[in-house]
């Protein structure tokens, strides 16, 4: 019973996460064209699809995409783990409140990659597989910054750099729970001695 309120949160934000994809995927347009702005020209919804891991980096052959989605599912399993044990400790409410975030938006993004292959036909055509090649749906895009590096920073000097991160509601769980943990870390370390 103490643990249902973290997987519930996390249920949560499953839920949320997946119906504002399909809602991208089946009412937008992917890519420029299909651009809605929300305030002014830095943030907007652009529909796109990413094939590997955070801000698409993806694994060289074949099966590496196979092989992100079996760690991810370790992943989870071992976090959701690390849950229960905090619960069942009575540890730090607010370590096991990040856990079920990040769990949330792992959750999230890992049904894109299972079953979005073969659901919404989106596995990139070399997959060997559309099962567990699925690619994950992104639609919140910052239009931070773009322009040239300083030339006085070394190999980099001189670049254009553009800082246009593309993301979904999974990948913001997992941050404002990992971005959390580290803010809080000496807070929940101390948590046993102040208990």
């Amino acid at each position: 019973m103490r643990y249902r309120k973290f997987f519930l949160l996390t249920l949560i934000i499953v839920i949320i996460d997946q119906a504002v994809k399909l809602l991208v995927h089946f009412n937008m347009t992917m890519g420029p064209a299909g651009e809605i702005t929300l305030l002014g020209d830095w943030f907007k919804l652009h529909y796109i699809l990413n094939k590997g891991m955070a801000f698409g980096m993806s694994f060289g052959s074949d099966y590496g995409k196979l092989f992100l989605t079996l760690f991810r599912l370790l992943a989870i399993g071992a976090l959701a783990y690390l849950l229960t044990f905090l619960v069942k400790k009575n540890y730090s409410q607010a370590l096991a409140w990040c856990i079920a975030l990040i769990i949330g938006g792992a959750v999230g993004n890992l049904v894109d990659s299972i079953f979005y292959g073969q659901w919404l036909d989106n596995a990139p055509y070399s997959s060997v597989t559309p099962w567990f090649h699925g690619q994950v749906i992104d639609m919140i895009y910052l239009d931070l910054w773009e322009g040239n590096l300083p030339h006085w920073l070394p190999l980099i000097g001189g670049d254009k750099v553009a800082l246009l991160p593309i993301f979904n509601l999974a990948d913001v769980a997992i941050f404002i729970g990992v971005l959390t943990i580290l803010i809080r870390q000496k807070s929940f370390i101390n948590y046993q001695k102040v208990k």
